[in-house]
């Protein structure tokens, strides 16, 4: 799936502000998709407010394509993918963009995948659905259903990139401690505390099996927080008392 993600389009049907083409093209290049088709748009402004919100993915912006129906925009495409926040006889068998991303990035590697977006004040029409060979929903709260043209650009150009695989989340660089390390630091974590006066020999087991815990797992409850707070205090005062 390497380079599926080239053959994602990303057709933006009847908009309305450049502004919101300018913001999908920025959230298009945070997500490694580069191909923008504006299908009938009906820009209310100029494009200053386009370029100032597409910051530094203006080249998406100057590469688009302009077309003029829906239906010239995904002619090569080997899956159209609609979206829709409505309901409806037609709209019955939505996905969420997850449950569909890796499935349509497969098909990605033998065409052009299109998401298609509708307009911002009443998304597709039910004949731009009926091209549609897919339809997805973003999932959010019903209280309020509708979301920002390019924020939902962002939302499922997300989904697109995270199935794709191509992000790598960095790896810690130091490898793990071995068992005989570890104890060694809690025999001179031990040691410590004794000479600070944290805790008295007679407590050691007590007080060490808590700090075997927080250095296995984190300082996670609020108990694991006292014990450090504790130490560190302890520490404080000891150092500035034996100067």
């Amino acid at each position: 799936m390497a380079c599926a993600l080239d053959n994602i389009r990303v057709v933006l049907v009847g908009t309305l502000y450049t502004g919101n083409v300018g913001s999908s093209c920025r959230a298009m290049a945070n997500m490694g998709i580069r191909n923008l088709v504006l299908a009938a748009p009906n820009l209310q402004n100029g494009w200053d407010e386009g370029e100032r919100l597409a910051v530094h993915a203006t080249d998406i912006l100057a590469n688009r394509r302009e077309v003029a129906t829906l239906e010239e925009a995904v002619a090569d495409c080997v899956a159209v993918v609609g979206t829709t926040a409505r309901g409806g006889l037609y709209r019955q068998h939505v996905r969420a963009p997850r449950d569909c991303a890796a499935e349509l990035l497969r098909m990605a590697e033998d065409g052009p995948v299109a998401l298609v977006f509708g307009r911002e004040d009443k998304g597709l029409t039910n004949e731009e659905i009926a091209q549609c060979t897919h339809l997805i929903r973003i999932p959010v709260d019903e209280g309020y259903t509708s979301i920002n043209l390019a924020q939902a650009v962002l939302v499922t150009c997300y989904e697109f990139f995270v199935a794709s695989g191509k992000y790598q989340p960095p790896h810690e660089k130091a490898c793990a401690a071995p068992q005989a390390q570890k104890m060694q630091l809690m025999k001179n974590w031990a040691e410590m505390l004794e000479k600070i006066g944290f805790m008295q020999s007679v407590q050691r087991e007590h007080f060490m099996q808590g700090f075997h815990r927080v250095f296995s797992r984190g300082v996670y409850t609020k108990d694991d927080a006292a014990l450090l707070l504790g130490v560190a205090r302890q520490a404080i005062w000891t150092a500035s008392h034996t100067s």
